[in-house]
């Protein structure tokens, strides 16, 4: 059995203060102008008070540290390319404000070394501590054609 390139345990961060730059882009990219995203005046009357962060911009995020993870064991992949095979178990628990600065932590769990692939758990935390979105990432290490 060839050595695998990641462990239980491993991890990456990634931080970032989350802007209108960021929302409006992502609207546009993704065409998801919902109120809650993009009208202050309809978000001031909800219970958030003020406009929050598309859940998919934190998957993106998370999409970052997983790239991470792929270039921290970069020089000992060998013949495979690392892919995501998608992410489980996503869960947004807390609003992210235009403002806030996430952190997320993407921390190896689980590895299967037979079929190329890990598993990797996500917790995405604001400035003051709290948790407001965790998922499950799957990768794989396909064997490279030459």
């Amino acid at each position: 059995m060839r050595e695998f390139y990641v462990k239980p345990g491993d991890s990456v961060t990634f931080a970032k203060t989350v802007g209108e730059t960021d929302i409006y882009l992502f609207a546009g990219i993704t065409g998801d102008f919902a109120v809650n995203h993009v009208n202050e005046q309809y978000m001031a009357r909800s219970k958030y008070g003020k406009r929050i962060a598309h859940g998919a911009l934190l998957i993106g995020f998370a999409s970052t540290c997983s790239s991470l993870m792929i270039d921290k064991c970069h020089g000992t992949a060998g013949d495979e390319t690392a892919v995501s095979l998608g992410y489980d178990k996503v869960r947004f628990l807390g609003p992210v404000y235009i403002g806030d600065t996430v952190t997320l932590t993407y921390t190896i769990v689980e590895i299967d070394p037979e079929k190329r692939r890990s598993r990797g758990d996500i917790k995405v935390v604001n400035q003051n501590g709290d948790l407001v979105a965790v998922a499950q990432h799957l990768m794989a290490w396909v064997k490279d054609k030459v």
